[in-house]
């Protein structure tokens, strides 16, 4: 159900003010967004390019729609992946990428990362405990429904539903062990029997909707919000994902 706020939410805009704050949160710069009473919150995780306008504009759209708080923590403390790395069509840009998940935009080291984030948010935000979900872009989708896979229980740990647009690294191994609902918005770059067998894993845990006229990316910064098209799918996107944690969590 979309918050009183969702009434009055302005058109999405390539020219964006943001409705947030930032604090440090366990020594990350966290984008805050959405009443501080709030009893339910997701945290957001960017894509591999770290924090852009497009990304934070999202993260807004989602509080608007719920009422919840909205959190994007800057794991890669203002240094994301060069957007010009993409598409990795000579040797140098192969190598850039590389050496960029390899270190600072490693999965495995981001999720640890991410999970001392959760632990902090138990006691900054105490009304909220129980009620977290987690939503990633592409290269967040992965953490997501790695910190929802086993050992997502506990006070301080757990979060209640899980999500992900254009997700990046699909495998079957990650949906074998997800521990809550989760939402997969597909665009038409991704392998559709990856999509599919994910569903097929999931069963009626999952939701799954493929944007056939999109690009990978258009919830996130290579969205492009001057194309009419992409404005209404990223609008339609952000919805889903609101109208899907407002009903998991």
């Amino acid at each position: 159900m979309s918050s009183p706020a969702c009434c009055k939410l302005a058109p999405v805009t390539a020219d964006y003010t943001p409705k947030g704050k930032y604090e440090k949160i366990a020594g990350i710069n966290t984008y805050i967004v959405g009443p501080e009473d709030a009893t339910k919150g997701i945290v957001d995780i960017y894509d591999i390019f770290g924090i852009w306008p497009q990304t934070v504009q999202g993260a807004d759209r989602l509080a608007a729609h719920t009422g919840f708080l909205v959190l994007i923590p800057d794991l890669f403390d203002g240094t994301g992946l060069d957007i010009n790395a993409i598409p990795m069509d000579t040797p140098e840009k192969a190598q850039k990428v590389q050496d960029f998940v390899s270190t600072t935009g490693n999965p495995q080291a981001n999720v640890e990362k991410l999970l001392v984030f959760r632990k902090a948010l138990a006691d900054r935000f105490p009304a909220v405990e129980g009620h977290w979900g987690l939503f990633g872009l592409c290269w967040g989708g992965k953490l997501a429904v790695l910190a929802c896979g086993e050992g997502n229980e506990g006070v301080g740990r757990r979060f209640s539903a899980s999500g992900t647009a254009h997700p990046g690294l699909l495998d079957e191994a990650d949906a074998k062990v997800q521990t809550v609902p989760h939402i997969l918005l597909a665009s038409k770059d991704e392998p559709a029997d990856k999509v599919a067998l994910y569903q097929e894993i999931m069963g009626d845990r999952v939701e799954v909707t493929t944007y056939p006229n999109m690009h990978h990316g258009w919830m996130g910064a290579r969205s492009d919000l001057k194309n009419e098209e992409n404005v209404k799918e990223f609008e339609r996107g952000y919805k889903q994902v609101a109208d899907f944690f407002a009903k998991h969590l």
